[in-house]
């Protein structure tokens, strides 16, 4: 646990995949197309926090989705790439927009489409229901699932490892 927290402390930018991270996976469509997706609250709260802290917020999916805009620009989040089927793109845009080298970049993600990113960042975190393969190629696993807590517990990890997590968590008393 030394080495994540090592690697935690230094991220300054965390990339979160949509489908399976922040939300369980499931896709509901409509009979008229329209897509509905869940989120969990206390993951939203948990990236508010982040936030707060100077770490900035990515999201990079290969959906496209309105819900997915309105979530997270309720949330703050600015750096938000949709429809890449090649995320490692997006990632390398982002990154050189932001100006940060890997090391300072965590990655979060559940499938095999996220492999290319997580083989690049200075810390890989794959969801306790990622596919194995995927996860076996994480530097962590969280113990919630997609969509059930993981973003809340990457977030929180990060604050723990950059001394922050008390007094975030104590300004709420």
């Amino acid at each position: 646990m030394q080495e994540i927290l090592k690697r935690a402390a230094g991220i300054k930018l965390l990339i979160f995949d949509v489908d399976g991270v922040l939300t369980d996976g499931s896709l509901y469509l409509g009979n008229d197309g329209e897509e509905f997706k869940a989120f969990n609250s206390k993951d939203g709260l948990g990236m508010k926090m982040v936030q707060a802290t100077g770490v900035a917020i990515g999201i990079i999916t290969a959906r496209n989705s309105q819900l997915v805009s309105r979530r997270m620009k309720s949330l703050g989040i600015e750096h938000i790439y949709q429809g890449k089927s090649n995320k490692l793109s997006a990632f390398e845009d982002l990154k050189d927009k932001i100006g940060l080298p890997n090391e300072q970049i965590a990655y979060v993600g559940d499938d095999v489409v996220d492999l290319p990113i997580m083989g690049q960042v200075g810390l890989a975190v794959g969801v306790s229901d990622g596919h194995k393969f995927v996860n076996r190629h994480a530097h962590w696993i969280t113990t919630s699932s997609g969509g059930r807590g993981a973003a809340r517990e990457v977030c929180e990890l990060l604050m723990e490892a950059q001394g922050t997590l008390k007094s975030t968590l104590e300004s709420y008393l």
